[in-house]
């Protein structure tokens, strides 16, 4: 695999990993609603935005900081 894509992989891997430790660290700090179907929902959602997000500003500040 080309050493580009391979950095971006990781990059954007180690991101959403970390996105996903801060979304879940905030719904269950800041946003605990236990109960129906739609909470667990709204639970994935707001985690997968929270990685989402950091993903891409980790592979962004990783390839502006790259040499």
């Amino acid at each position: 695999m080309p050493r580009m894509i391979t950095f971006m992989l990781t990059r954007l891997a180690t991101g959403f990993a970390i996105g996903c430790a801060v979304g879940i660290f905030v719904w269950q700090n800041g946003f605990a609603v236990t109960g129906t179907i739609e909470n667990y929902l709204a639970e994935a959602l707001f985690i997968y935005l929270f990685a989402s997000t950091i993903s891409m500003g980790y592979l962004a500040t990783a390839l502006l900081l790259e040499e």
